[in-house]
């Protein structure tokens, strides 16, 4: 890790800015280290810092994390794909994976009654095609869900 420690007048100011962008079980790690060990070495010298962090938590990769967050995503039942999708782009687009491969990634995270009429449709011929297909399909899925449940109220 190379910063320009010029830029802050302390160790520990270049290192507080480093901590705005620590998520999860590093900022986690962070902040026990600033309640039980506010004196540590890790809060106030950038080198230990870094030796800390890249050894407990690896070099953080942007690409890695967002390859394994869209790995696990999964689009539930009872969620609507027009929000599912922006979490799949969010992480997408970090990728930059070709659309053949992303339609593949986003395959595999939806749901089955979705997956059961794509087998049915015509083909899309891009990415983009295949993504509203899957939009209109929901939608006719949320449709016949609200008659159905139209249906049920006495």
């Amino acid at each position: 890790m190379e910063t320009k420690l010029l830029t802050f007048q302390l160790e520990s100011s270049c290192i507080a800015f480093a901590a705005l962008y620590l998520q999860g079980i590093t900022f986690d790690h962070y902040t026990v280290l600033l309640q039980f060990d506010p004196n540590s070495l890790v809060l106030s010298n950038w080198q230990v810092f870094a030796q800390e962090f890249s050894s407990k938590f690896g070099v953080f990769d942007t690409i890695v994390e967002a390859e394994e967050n869209l790995f696990n995503l999964q689009m539930h039942n009872n969620k609507r794909f027009t929000t599912f999708i922006v979490h799949f782009k969010k992480e997408a687009y970090k990728i930059r994976w070709n659309y053949n491969i992303l339609w593949f990634a986003l395959c595999c995270t939806l749901p089955q009654h979705i997956k059961d009429i794509l087998c049915l449709a015509l083909k899309q011929p891009n990415y983009n095609g295949n993504k509203a297909l899957v939009t209109q399909i929901d939608q006719w899925y949320w449709e016949d869900h609200s008659e159905y449940l139209a249906l049920q109220m006495p």
